[in-house]
């Protein structure tokens, strides 16, 4: 398996002849508004391109995984970095097969997307010859995670493959750590941003959190969800540095963008 890390959460799945595309945010640096004004640096979002790589990259996705989107069923509350319009656009022009939680099924379908695989809630559905299963994610401390997206995580164990935890956007819950500890993952990605927004509290996991989940993660971690938000203030040398102090350094890969992993024989894992 090949994870291709191409900006904040979005990265592509290489697995034998099919290459899923997870949440894609695929528009220019700086064509959104930022996310916070106050808190952080009113930057407009992405702050980073995309790698040289992509387009290679885009042109050989044959399945979408999107995490979650949308809140109240409103365009204006779309979650634009997992899901923004020249992603959308990409996945309707190349009649990419997209799965995701079924509470975000209708508004996929009304962005003229065609949805395939709709997931409830730890049940487990054929994928590619293997399965997957979505684990709830809820997305920030507090009353503020009732104003986002509470979408889902991703568990797939595909044939030949080391099994994969893909976290979404996710504070740590009981949810999460029953995925670590029961699903047992061979692979882990933790969105790791530290995100919050000008009201409330954390809407990812606290540095804390994350080192936590790196505990009970069984495999290896991949830390992304960095450096591409004005919200997300969690950079790759400050999380390196708070790993190596809590002795987890070797556990936790943190690519850069467009950076190729590799797991399984021969590979990081």
């Amino acid at each position: 398996m090949k994870l291709h890390h191409l900006r904040n959460a979005t990265f592509v799945v290489e697995t034998g002849d099919h290459h899923i595309l997870i949440d894609p945010m695929l528009g220019a640096q700086g064509t959104l508004p930022p996310f916070a004004r106050l808190r952080h640096k009113a930057a407009k979002n992405p702050t980073v391109a995309l790698p040289d790589n992509a387009s290679q990259l885009l042109g050989r996705v044959t399945h979408c995984l999107i995490t979650h989107c949308q809140k109240f069923g409103l365009r204006a509350l779309q979650h634009t970095d997992h899901l923004d319009g020249p992603g959308a656009k990409f996945l309707k022009s190349n009649d990419v097969p997209v799965v995701c939680p079924v509470q975000d099924a209708a508004f996929l379908r009304g962005l003229d997307l065609t949805v395939g695989t709709t997931l409830e809630y730890w049940s487990s559905e054929p994928f590619l010859g293997g399965e997957i299963v979505a684990v709830p994610a809820r997305h920030g401390h507090g009353w503020v995670h009732n104003l986002m997206a509470n979408g889902a995580g991703f568990f797939l164990r595909l044939p030949d493959e080391p099994s994969l935890y893909i976290s979404g956007d996710t504070v740590y819950t009981e949810d999460v750590k029953r995925a670590l500890v029961e699903l047992k993952p061979d692979i882990a990605v933790v969105a790791a941003g530290g995100a919050s927004l000008d009201v409330g509290g954390l809407i990812l996991m606290s540095a804390e959190e994350v080192l936590e989940f790196v505990r009970e993660a069984p495999g290896q971690v991949v830390a992304n969800h960095l450096e591409a938000l004005n919200h997300c203030p969690m950079t790759r040398v400050e999380l390196a540095g708070l790993l190596g102090e809590a002795g987890l350094s070797d556990k936790v890969l943190l690519p850069e963008d467009g950076e190729m992993l590799l797991f399984g024989e021969g590979g990081s894992g």
